[in-house]
């Protein structure tokens, strides 16, 4: 699991201390759920400190606020360079950045959409998200829990309430012996794991689970279409049973965190003949390259990290 530390802690346009980051007990966000957030990861490259697909991140965690009624009070240069200043501030590297907007006041009553809305950025060092040995394969369950329909949440914003499922799944795999669950959709299909999308290969194509399954839009799911594509394999986006999984020749996990992590095996059924398959070998050969700024065709998705903080942004009035 990760781990909570860090230096300093981007709080509304000031820097502060990370053991000195606090809200009330009785903020909106902590009872009802109702805060988003975005997970963003910082590598190491021979150009020095870069984080991937920053502007991407950002444009996400600001979708996901205006589908929750939470109007984030910095344009999005302005928390892309807050999240370079929390990165150069902090110093770590691989870091996990985590961008949260919130209502931090004391307020109870659920229909509250008017109090202050805050932003607050820290990054703790990034870890193996699913285990040391998540790169030679995992081991999943198909979960009791599954993923809420999009008629019950905007599935599509990474919100801190929508994780609730996500969680019971989570735990109910590891209570099981498992690093990881699967949920399925309202209808059956294969989701998502509980912090990550999941793709699949059946006679050299790449398939991931589409919109209709009320999917995240994950970052590192959209970088793996583009490389997988780049790679000449045909890519499909669609309803995917059970069966089809159980029976794939490969599959694997992509999240920020999680980067991608091929998936041995899933409910007991093992999965392919050999962990990691072919391509997604390839494919996070592919990947590793981009992260640490190796290949020209995919430098775009990073930002420099700048060697000193500069001065942090201020709300917009």
């Amino acid at each position: 699991m990760m781990a909570a530390e860090g230096r300093k802690v981007w709080i509304d346009g000031r820097m502060v201390d990370f053991a000195d980051a606090h809200i009330h007990v009785l903020n909106h966000t902590f009872h009802y759920g109702v805060g988003v957030f975005e997970g963003i990861r910082a590598y190491e490259t021979k150009q020095g400190p870069a984080i991937f697909r920053l502007s991407d991140h950002v444009a996400r965690l600001i979708t996901s606020a205006r589908l929750y009624h939470m109007p984030i009070p910095y344009t999005a240069e302005q928390i892309e360079r807050a999240v370079l200043e929390t990165q150069a501030a902090n110093e770590i590297l691989p870091s996990y950045i985590r961008p949260i907007v919130y209502r931090g006041e004391p307020s109870l009553g659920v229909k509250n959409s008017t109090g202050k809305v805050s932003l607050a950025i820290a990054a703790i060092p990034a870890k193996k998200y699913l285990g040391e040995g998540s790169e030679e394969g995992v081991r999943a369950k198909i979960s009791p829990f599954r993923k809420p329909h999009s008629d019950a949440l905007p599935t599509y914003s990474k919100a801190a309430g929508n994780y609730i499922s996500s969680y019971l799944a989570g735990v109910d795999a590891q209570k099981d012996g498992y690093e990881e669950a699967i949920l399925l959709d309202q209808n059956g299909y294969v989701a998502e794991g509980s912090g990550e999308n999941i793709f699949l290969v059946r006679d050299e194509k790449v398939y991931t689970p589409g919109l209709e399954s009320d999917i995240l839009l994950g970052i590192t799911r959209k970088s793996v279409l583009q490389i997988a594509t780049d790679l000449g394999y045909p890519v499909v986006e669609k309803l995917i049973s059970v069966n089809e999984l159980l029976t794939a020749d490969e599959a694997f996990f992509t999240g920020t965190y999680a980067e991608i992590a091929p998936i041995k095996e899933v409910s007991h059924f093992p999965i392919g003949t050999e962990t990691p398959g072919p391509i997604t070998t390839e494919i996070l050969r592919v990947f590793r390259k981009a992260i640490r700024g190796e290949d020209p065709k995919y430098t775009h998705w990073l930002t420099a990290v700048p060697t000193l903080a500069r001065a942090v942004p201020r709300a917009r009035k």
